[in-house]
């Protein structure tokens, strides 16, 4: 009776450590597919951000240039008014 008992002890705990190790292995693999989505995502926002300030700078070079051809305009009827 104490063999079979043993025996189905030793079943049972090779059974829920086998159960245990599928589990792990799938949260696992579930955690690194949630972190793979993540980094794609805040690469994805990088790139907008990225896109977003070039786009600015891209605003205030033109502006800039606006303005210095307005100054420049502005001197030129200075100096003909002289």
């Amino acid at each position: 009776m104490k063999k079979l008992f043993l025996l189905f002890a030793v079943a049972t705990m090779s059974l829920s450590i086998y159960s245990c190790r599928e589990t792990t292995e799938e949260k696992t693999e579930e955690a690194v597919e949630a972190m793979g989505e993540d980094m794609e995502n805040a690469a994805d926002e990088a790139g907008n951000e990225i896109e977003e300030a070039g786009q600015d700078v891209e605003n205030a070079a033109e502006n800039a240039e606006a303005e210095m051809e307005q100054e420049v305009e502005e001197e030129m009827h200075e100096d003909d008014n002289m």
